[in-house]
């Protein structure tokens, strides 16, 4: 599913821009216990993750501490 947003979000020329809106839609739209399994996913393995949702679900570890 987070791939299918960054999918979305990847259409923008300016991938900060993109990277932000994956990250605020992961933010604001999935309930914690899901941001907290997206979060551990990515420092386990994360090989199924694009690149643009590494960064956005980097951004959220980094928040999330």
């Amino acid at each position: 599913m987070a791939n299918d947003i960054g999918n979305f979000f990847n259409s923008d020329p300016d991938k900060e821009a993109a990277v932000e809106g994956v990250f605020d839609h992961l933010r604001k739209s999935w309930e914690p216990r899901m941001r907290k399994e997206i979060i551990q996913y990515y420092r386990e393995d994360g090989s199924e993750l694009s690149e643009l949702v590494k960064q956005a679900v980097a951004r959220l570890a980094s928040e999330q501490g």
